[in-house]
């Protein structure tokens, strides 16, 4: 049965370069669609630039630019590493475009006429340097609770949710300067009036990762807050009501409605049932980093729940914990990181996509070093994938003329593959695709060792029918392979499903004997070895 399939990806901020973090945190939603197109359902894939808000402005200012220039330039920067990297987004949008500020526009004007908000004056803060009001995040201080630094909205040392106000010693964050507090006039969501709804939300997220749950729950026991949803903010989408010129929607208010208001543009562009994509029966995946969810377990589905328009809430979030770098936390401040636009133009985007789904901070906090990467494109992806396809692929093409001889199925090959289609997949729907690709290249190994047992180079002489059997059902391993791979390595498993005129339908495949092989290219390239002491040396001097 066709599944409408939603999988919302994180939407990146538009003020500076992506990082190896932002990837590890998102690769899973590529996985997703493509699994799901593979089975047939009908797939919304979507994400977009953040593009509004005091980030984005901060960094227009300091460069002498507009938010308009800052965050345009960082968008096309964000589209041409997800291209390099094998995104496949239905719709990969911006919170700028036309289409998203109006859908906002018309979903808060519904959400003001709602029980669920009110108006109160509040005190904002004002850096007079800067000369602009600040969103929380950009007020720094001291935890009244634990005393150690804090931002305006949380303690990352204790997790208690803060307001700037309650700081001790507020400054700016981004001059260092004394903040002030100014009286204004806002909008605010009463997301406390919710805590029952949100709280029967996180007691039936069966498919929730583990981390979401704890993390939802504390908030909820911790006490919901009421948050507001407009600022005195220039550079945004402007409020739509009486009253409130010169305000702007707070931007966690605002990104979050991407996911519908991108996957909105896609039914339109299909001529699909929007509402039937946001119904009971659709399935909706959210992925994202573990700093992002509050934002998707309990912002998202406040907002919705006070819109009244019938929403469906999320069904699964595949939230990843935190990654590393080389034994060190990634700091863009300090410029300790390792950028998108970098490793893209020196790596194979299949070896990029193979370290981060299978060594990535998919259930627990993850450390990237380049030995480990250059060891791991090496040895799985070379040493065993790889040299598994080349050397049935190159010994047919040698010795049968590059025709693939005829064989006998072998019934516990071809039951192994349907189940390792059945079992994977099922492992992709839970969001478990470390153990998804680690059971794959499983049989990868075990296909080797089936090569290296039936010993082609000396039946070619001696039993030419076991040998030509033992070829048939190495060509149906590689082409189930491929196919089996194409959600986690694209760009390898196109090159296969190519050479062997494959189509990516999650199910079993068969290549008939007599079919003739294309001339085959190597699949992957050796690194050297030095590459991991360049590398290396690299991020010591930053």
């Amino acid at each position: 049965m066709k599944r409408n399939i939603l999988i919302g990806g994180a939407w990146p901020y538009a003020n500076g370069s992506l990082h190896i973090g932002h990837i590890s945190a998102l690769l899973p939603g590529d996985v997703l669609a493509r699994y799901h197109r593979a089975c047939g359902d009908q797939v919304y894939f979507v994400s977009g630039s953040d593009c509004h808000g005091t980030p984005v402005a901060v960094r227009a200012k300091k460069e002498g630019k507009t938010p308009q220039e800052i965050s345009g330039f960082y968008h096309d920067e964000f589209v041409q590493c997800f291209e390099k990297l094998g995104f496949s987004y239905d719709c990969y949008t911006r919170t700028s475009d036309e289409r998203h500020k109006q859908f906002v526009r018309e979903f808060h004007a519904r959400l003001y006429r709602s029980e669920f908000v009110y108006e109160k004056e509040t005190p904002q803060a004002y850096c007079e340097k800067c000369e602009s009001f600040l969103a929380d995040r950009f007020v720094t201080g001291i935890c009244p609770t634990c005393h150690k630094e804090a931002r305006g909205d949380q303690c990352d040392d204790c997790g208690t949710v803060l307001e700037p106000e309650n700081l001790i010693s507020p400054v700016c964050a981004v001059c260092g300067s004394p903040v002030s507090f100014r009286k204004s006039r806002h909008l605010y969501i009463a997301i406390s009036k919710m805590e029952e709804a949100l709280r029967i939300l996180v007691d039936n997220a069966s498919l929730w990762r583990k981390n979401a749950v704890s993390f939802t729950k504390r908030y909820i026991h911790e006490g919901l807050r009421d948050r507001a949803l407009t600022r005195d903010l220039e550079w945004g989408i402007d409020v739509p009501l009486e009253g409130y010129d010169g305000k702007t929607i707070y931007i966690w208010a605002e990104n979050v409605l991407g996911y519908l208001s991108a996957s909105k543009c896609v039914a339109e562009e299909r001529g699909t049932d929007f509402s039937a994509l946001w119904g009971e029966e659709a399935k909706h995946y959210y992925v994202h980093g573990k700093d992002n969810i509050p934002f998707h377990t309990i912002i998202l589905p406040a907002l919705m729940i006070a819109n009244g328009g019938g929403w469906h809430l999320p069904d699964q979030i595949v939230s990843s914990e935190y990654l590393t770098l080389e034994g060190r936390k990634i700091s863009t401040s300090q410029n300790y990181a390792i950028w998108v636009k970098d490793i893209i133009d020196r790596y194979d985007p299949d070896s990029i996509r193979y370290f981060f789904l299978a060594n990535g901070p998919e259930k627990k906090d993850a450390d990237f070093s380049w030995r480990e990467f250059v060891n791991s494109h090496n040895g799985e992806l070379l040493g065993a994938y790889g040299n598994f396809v080349n050397r049935s692929l190159a010994f047919i093409r040698k010795y049968w003329n590059g025709v693939v001889p005829g064989g006998r199925t072998n019934a516990g090959i071809a039951s192994a593959i349907a189940s390792l289609y059945q079992t994977t997949g099922s492992l992709i729907e839970k969001g478990a695709f470390k153990d998804a690709l680690n059971g794959i290249f499983e049989f990868v190994r075990q296909a080797n060792k089936y090569f290296d047992t039936e010993t082609p180079w000396i039946t070619r002489t001696s039993d030419q029918e076991a040998c030509r059997n033992t070829l048939y059902q190495c060509v149906q391993m590689i082409a189930n392979l491929a196919v089996l791979l194409r959600p986690f390595l694209p760009f390898s498993s196109e090159k296969i499903c190519g050479w062997l005129s494959l189509d990516d339908k999650w199910q079993l495949h068969e290549v008939q004997g007599g079919y003739h092989l294309p001339k085959i290219q190597i699949l992957f390239e050796r690194i050297d070895k030095s590459a991991v002491e360049t590398e290396t040396e690299k991020l010591s001097l930053l």
